[in-house]
């Protein structure tokens, strides 16, 4: 707070009045009703009216009905689990004697799986060399094939290089006069047939 600065007065009758002098002391007063509840003594007093409502209504027991209530839901929960246990160790027994018997016949699983797979490995042995034999058999066939494909490739490109040769050699030792005498020739020869 600021401090006041003193001060004089003058009243209505022309006297001078004293000085008084505000030296930042304050006094904050507490709120009250009616002359004697403070704040705090309010919510206690709401507390404890609040607290007698709910025992005129009987919350507490029906807190307690509620809690009774949850615990019997969680003693036949515990119940129930205790029946599944039971149930579970009776499964368990049982499966126990099911794989004892099944140990009994793994062994003559295990016997006829070996003789079949030495019978798949046979099998397989026979398989892949009648495969080798029809893919060499293939092999030697496509061999040929091709061989006879580049002979006639090479029969081909041999006639059709002495066509041209022959061609070339034709038009260097004719002219246009000795080709008339090979057609009006040939001409004559066609139609004596």
């Amino acid at each position: 707070m600021s401090e006041q600065a003193p001060t004089t007065g003058v009243t209505e009758h022309g006297q001078g009045t004293a000085t008084s002098e505000h030296v930042g002391a304050s006094h904050e007063v507490q709120p009250t009703a009616f002359g004697f509840l403070t704040a705090p003594m309010f919510i206690g007093l709401a507390m404890i009216v609040v607290i007698a409502i709910m025992i005129w209504k009987k919350v507490p027991a029906a807190i307690g009905r509620a809690l009774d209530s949850k615990i019997a839901v969680i003693r036949d929960q515990l119940a129930e689990a205790e029946t599944l246990r039971k149930e579970a160790e009776a499964l368990k027994a049982e499966y126990e004697k099911k794989a004892k018997a099944v140990d009994k016949d793994r062994k003559a699983l295990m016997e006829r799986a070996q003789h079949e797979a030495d019978e798949i490995v046979a099998k397989a042995k026979r398989d892949a060399e009648a495969l080798i034999e029809r893919r060499t058999r293939m092999a030697e066939d496509k061999i040929a094939a091709e061989e006879r494909a580049a002979v006639d490739q090479l029969r081909a490109t041999a006639a059709d290089a002495a066509t041209k040769a022959a061609a070339r050699l034709i038009a260097e030792r004719h002219d246009p006069a000795t080709d008339e005498q090979i057609v009006n020739r040939a001409i004559g020869e066609i139609a004596a047939r």
